[in-house]
C-alpha cells in the first residue's frame, strides 16, 4: 500500500489497466504528462476524480489509479460539475475530445465554463472522430476527407480558444501533444488556477487522421508557424526568434526582426490578463497550407482571470439563507406555501 505521507511519483498514479491506443497515438503522451503533473502537485490518488464521456481520450479514467467515471457521450461536463459542487475538496479532471466536448456535448462545455466551478478540463482534439472510425468532427478543417465527407468538409471549424474565451473561461490553454515537459508544466498551472481551466491539445491521431498538425509540429515548419506565449515576453518566433508581432491598433502585423527599423521594443509583449489581447491572439487561426503569410499559431496560455467559483458561491448562498434562519429543504417541502390545483 502506498504511504499517503509520502509524495507520490508518477508510477503510483499508473492504474492495472494497459491502455488501448493505436500505436503512434498522441494519447499516451497525454496520460504520461497527466501523470507526471498530478505527482508534481502532490496530489494523492484518493483525492482525485477523472471524468470522461465517450470517445478515445474518454478512456483516460481506465488508466489513472485514481477515482474515475467513464459517462455517456457529451455529459462528461455535466457529470464532473455535480461531482465538484457535492464534494469541492476534490480535484476533478475531465477528459473529453473535439466530438464528446464540442459537438453533442457543447452545451454542457458552454455552461460549465461560464459558471467557472473548479474543474480542470484536458480536452484532446484531433480534428476526427476516431473511435467511431473516422467521421469528420466539430474542429475539422474544410476540405477534409472523411467517410461523412466524402467530397470534402464544408463546415467552418470551432475555434477552441475562441469559443471558450467568448463563454466567459477563466483559464484558457493550448498545448501540443509533442512538447511533453510544456505540456506538463500547462497542466500544473490549469491545476493551481482556481476556476474552469481549459487545456486544448492538439493530439494526432494516426488512423484517420495522420499529420493533422504537421504544420505546427514538424522540425522543418514549426519555426515559422508557431508561437509561445510567455508572460511578460515579446511575441517572437521564426528561426533564432528573428520575427515578431507588432499590434498596429487592435491590428496583429508580423516584422522581421532582421529590418533595422524594428527592434523587440517595438513588439506585443504577452499579458495573459489581458482579455481583449487574448482574443485577438485566439483568431491566429488562420491554416498555413492554404494561406499565404499565415500568422502564426499560438501555444501556451491565452488568458487567466481570477473569478469566485461556481461551488463556493453556492456554499455562500447556502449559509447566507441559514444564517437569515429561512430553514431546510425539509422545511420547505413541509411547510405552508402549498396548494391545490383542482
Amino acid at each position: 500500500m502506498t504511504d499517503t505521507l509520502a509524495q507520490l511519483t508518477a508510477k503510483d498514479f499508473t492504474s492495472h489497466q494497459e491502455p488501448k491506443w493505436c500505436p503512434g497515438c498522441g494519447d499516451f503522451a497525454v496520460l504520461q504528462q497527466l501523470k507526471n503533473a498530478m505527482a508534481d502537485l502532490g496530489l494523492k490518488t484518493e483525492e482525485v476524480v477523472v471524468v470522461s464521456g465517450i470517445g478515445c481520450s474518454s478512456r483516460l479514467p481506465y488508466y489513472i489509479a485514481t477515482y474515475g467515471v467513464h459517462g455517456i457521450h457529451g455529459r462528461a461536463m455535466a457529470m464532473a460539475s455535480g461531482i465538484k459542487t457535492a464534494r469541492p475538496e476534490l480535484s476533478v479532471w475531465v477528459g473529453t475530445g473535439d466530438g464528446d466536448a464540442l459537438s453533442i456535448g457543447g452545451n454542457h462545455y458552454i455552461h460549465t465554463v461560464r459558471r467557472n466551478l473548479d474543474l480542470n478540463v484536458i480536452l484532446f482534439n484531433n480534428e476526427i472522430y476516431g473511435l467511431t472510425k473516422g467521421q469528420y468532427s466539430p474542429t475539422s478543417k474544410v476540405g477534409l476527407r472523411t467517410v461523412t465527407s466524402p467530397n470534402g468538409v464544408v463546415d467552418h471549424p470551432i475555434n477552441t480558444v475562441a469559443l471558450t474565451l467568448g463563454a466567459g473561461g477563466t483559464f484558457v490553454a493550448r498545448v501540443m501533444d509533442r512538447d511533453g515537459k510544456f505540456m506538463r508544466d500547462i497542466f500544473k498551472r490549469a491545476a493551481e488556477h482556481k476556476g474552469t481551466s481549459v487545456v486544448e491539445i492538439y493530439q494526432n491521431c494516426p488512423i484517420f487522421n495522420d499529420g493533422a498538425f504537421d504544420a505546427f509540429s514538424s522540425k522543418e515548419r514549426k519555426a515559422d508557424t508557431t508561437i509561445y506565449l510567455e508572460q511578460g515576453k515579446p511575441l517572437v518566433f521564426g528561426l533564432d526568434n528573428r520575427k515578431g508581432i507588432r499590434l498596429d491598433g487592435f491590428t496583429p502585423v508580423m516584422v522581421n526582426l532582421d529590418d533595422a527599423s524594428v527592434s523587440q521594443d517595438d513588439l506585443w509583449v504577452h499579458d495573459e490578463k489581458d482579455f481583449i489581447k487574448a482574443n485577438i491572439l485566439s483568431r491566429f487561426f488562420d491554416d498555413p497550407d492554404t494561406m499565404q503569410n499565415a500568422l502564426p499559431r499560438p501555444f501556451g496560455i491565452f488568458y487567466v482571470e481570477d473569478r469566485i467559483t461556481y461551488e463556493d458561491a453556492l456554499t455562500a448562498q447556502i449559509d447566507s439563507a441559514q444564517e437569515r434562519g429561512e430553514g431546510t429543504f425539509e422545511e420547505l417541502l413541509t411547510g405552508s406555501s402549498t396548494w391545490t390545483i383542482s
